[in-house]
């Protein structure tokens, strides 16, 4: 369980680092473990609020928030978030979409660049709202935040800067891990007795990693392991049935 641990504080860390919880992290690390669903996505939640929660504090002392850019996107995930996380998909059906889904971290760490302010324009209200429901139902089913799915929406479409993307990710990772945890507690979930060090190990790992992705830090080498790891677990997700 130490290579558990470690490779743990990694994804915390550099999930961090560009704004993000690292639930789609930590459900690649308990899928390749062995660990089952139903045990996976509220403790993948959990670990997302005190990551996120890090991570939004230090980009919003950075100044790279934006309510204006935040507050479309959520009110329409939040409540489908909860939705979400009072759906339980068969075993297979979730590893298959899981797999899916770790696809978007593996694209974002290794394609996505910085958008020029410039480039920058405005997300119109109605498409926030509606890609903002689609990402918190499937935030809660999965049991993950939403961030590694709208951070590369937002660089996409221009609507934010990397900064910015990340500020915002963070927050929206949080608020949809809360909904979605209260989704799961109203089904009578309960957690496993490691979640305490589960949580330590994370929170550690994703303070040192929002402070050193809020201020400046050259990651990249880090990044394209990270990607490699979450493409093999995506690999066996979809092909090998773990």
């Amino acid at each position: 369980m130490l290579t558990f641990y470690i490779l743990l504080l990694l994804v915390a860390f550099l999930y961090a680092s560009v704004g993000h919880g690292g639930a789609s992290g930590y459900l690649a690390l308990m899928a390749l473990y062995g660990i089952a669903p139903d045990v996976m996505k509220p403790t993948a939640l959990m670990l997302n609020l005190f990551v996120s929660l890090t991570a939004f504090i230090q980009f919003y002392r950075g100044g790279h928030f934006d309510w204006r850019l935040f507050i479309p996107f959520a009110l329409a995930s939040v409540p489908m978030s909860f939705v979400g996380g009072l759906i339980t998909l068969d075993g297979m059906i979730y590893k298959k979409l899981l797999g899916v889904l770790l696809l978007l971290p593996v694209i974002r760490f290794v394609f996505f660049r910085n958008v020029p302010d410039e480039q920058l324009k405005p997300a119109p209200i109605a498409a926030a709202l509606g890609i903002g429901g689609v990402i918190g139902l499937l935030s809660g089913m999965i049991g993950i935040g939403g961030g590694i799915i709208l951070s590369p929406v937002l660089l996409l479409l221009k609507w934010a800067n990397q900064k910015q993307a990340a500020a915002v990710s963070a927050m929206f990772i949080f608020v949809n891990s809360l909904s979605g945890l209260g989704g799961q507690l109203i089904k009578g979930v309960s957690f496993t007795p490691d979640m305490v060090a589960y949580v330590g190990v994370a929170f550690v790992g994703g303070l040192a990693g929002a402070y050193v992705g809020a201020v400046r830090f050259n990651h990249a080498v880090l990044k394209q392991v990270l990607a490699g790891v979450l493409a093999i677990a995506s690999f066996k997700l979809l092909f090998a049935g773990i």
